[in-house]
């Protein structure tokens, strides 16, 4: 048993708002324990200029963490012109993530912006935005489709996001700060569909890791994939 109770294979509370704003911009608020996440999905009619006059459309990310998001306080990022090496890794993260869940020749000249606004960060706040950012992009797809502006044909696989870790030599599924801080190895998967792994990132913090431990954290996040797409699907309203 885990400090919060939890069981290995077991997921923190995860609750969804699909109604978060005011403003028409499809849109998800992602609660996953204790950390916030504020997904968005913005359709720009235009494409990077590597792209122009291809007739095919491309999905970008950009991740923030608010300053109040940790405690202490963490000064804003780009006051000085720049961003972190580790917000960089993550927004491309998200951006190859959910790429997979949109056919890019079928979405035409346009490009879906998702942005992701940590409000409160306590561990596992990529996968979070992964898990919420596709369910605003999904929102946003469903609506092109419902105008006409694509073919239904462009939704791709759902996708989502774990993390999973080895701790005091047991392999826990959804590590919160405490434990992904003290973990001997650290890892995130993306999955998309039922059996597509869209990345998997993984760090032996404090030495290598063995193919069974590799194994038994595969086997922890694959067996979230069926609940984490249930989350989705209900916040989406399609839960039968």
């Amino acid at each position: 048993m885990r400090a919060d109770g939890r069981t290995p294979d077991s997921l923190r509370t995860i609750t969804v708002s699909t109604d978060f704003l005011s403003s028409e911009v499809p849109h998800a608020l992602i609660r996953w324990g204790q950390t916030s996440v504020l997904c968005t999905a913005s359709v720009e009619d235009r494409v990077p200029h590597f792209l122009r006059n291809t007739g095919r459309g491309w999905l970008t990310a950009e991740y923030n963490m608010l300053p109040a998001a940790t405690a202490p306080r963490k000064g804003r990022e780009g006051r000085n012109g720049r961003i972190s090496g580790r917000t960089q890794e993550i927004q491309r993260l998200i951006g190859r993530s959910l790429r997979q869940a949109v056919d890019l020749e079928k979405l035409g000249e346009r490009q879906i912006v998702i942005d992701c606004e940590v409000l409160e960060a306590d561990g596992g706040t990529r996968t979070a935005s992964v898990t919420g950012g596709w369910i605003a992009l999904r929102l946003a797809l469903d609506k092109l489709v419902a105008s006409g502006a694509i073919p239904a044909e462009a939704l791709g696989p759902q996708v989502c996001a774990v993390s999973v870790g080895i701790c005091d030599g047991e392999a826990l599924l959804d590590l919160d700060y405490p434990e992904d801080s003290s973990a001997q190895v650290d890892a995130n998967f993306v999955l998309a569909g039922a059996e597509g792994i869209v990345e998997i990132q993984g760090t032996g913090e404090k030495s290598p890791f063995a193919r069974a431990q590799f194994d038994a954290m595969y086997e922890l996040a694959h067996g979230a994939r069926g609940r984490l797409f249930a989350i989705q699907d209900e916040a989406l309203g399609t839960v039968d």
